[in-house]
């Protein structure tokens, strides 16, 4: 499979609603919940792509552009933007879609780096030959 192709299909999309427990006294999602879902969802895109094991080393940036509000649908997307010898770095957006309605926006973006790990916890090639 080429890199194109594992790329494409590493390609993770997750939706979750936005219910009270997760916000906070603005009644908008927690910041640091948005952070873990996005870890997630990266974590989640970095190992379909490469099958090994792989641990997040950074989160690069992470734009927090518009409130999410409780009550509202989240879409997380993940995508491989860039594959290293031992790392990748995934970007993942979160999009607000309004429960009743056609209105969908992006509100979060960030960017996180992964690294593979061999069997004895090492760094190892991300794509194995």
């Amino acid at each position: 499979m080429t890199i194109e192709e594992r790329i494409k299909n590493s390609e993770t999309r997750i939706f979750k609603a936005v219910f009270p427990n997760t916000t906070n006294h603005y009644d908008t999602l927690f910041g640091g919940t948005a952070m873990h879902m996005m870890d997630e969802v990266a974590f989640i895109t970095a190992t379909r792509f490469s099958r090994q094991i792989m641990v997040t080393v950074s989160s690069d940036k992470i734009d927090f552009n518009k409130p999410i509000p409780a009550g509202t649908i989240v879409e997380l997307i993940g995508r491989v933007t860039h594959v290293g010898n031992k790392s990748l770095k995934v970007s993942v957006e979160i999009f607000i879609e309004e429960m009743y309605s056609d209105i969908r926006y992006l509100a979060i973006n960030g960017e996180f780096t992964f690294v593979a790990l061999d069997k004895d916890k090492n760094p190892t090639k991300v794509i194995k030959e």
